[in-house]
């Protein structure tokens, strides 16, 4: 059985940091690419970030881009989402989520991911 655990969600002041964690089992978790997503409240799960390898480049949502770090570690079966300079418009649900396909995924569509976690919130205040 496949589990995604999502943590490290939590408050924050607005410019502050957090790092998300998620932990895979029951998987080969080397053989998936790892994303994060969010979901607000009344909007759509959007993407956020994904990770192939950690030796390849990382993609991201423009909105984060240059504020949030995707990373993995193999040996740990996690995935972490280290975020900074939080705003109030990242406040969202986030979900870690596996996909089996690396390469030619539409990477950025939530139909592309095989495994999802329960999600973890991150509350910004401004």
């Amino acid at each position: 059985q496949v589990q995604l655990v999502e943590s490290g969600g939590g408050l924050v002041q607005a410019g502050g940091s957090l790092r998300l964690s998620c932990a895979a089992s029951g998987l080969t978790f080397s053989s998936y690419a790892m994303g994060w997503f969010r979901q607000a409240p009344g909007s759509e799960r959007e993407f956020v970030a994904r990770i192939i390898w950690s030796t390849t480049t990382p993609y991201y949502a423009d909105s984060v881009k240059g504020r949030f770090t995707i990373s993995r570690d193999n040996a740990k079966n996690t995935v972490y989402l280290q975020m900074t300079s939080l705003k109030p418009e990242d406040e969202a649900v986030y979900y870690c989520a596996a996909d089996r396909t690396l390469i030619g995924s539409n990477y950025r569509s939530v139909r592309s991911y095989d495994y999802w976690g329960q999600g973890t919130q991150v509350t910004v205040s401004s």
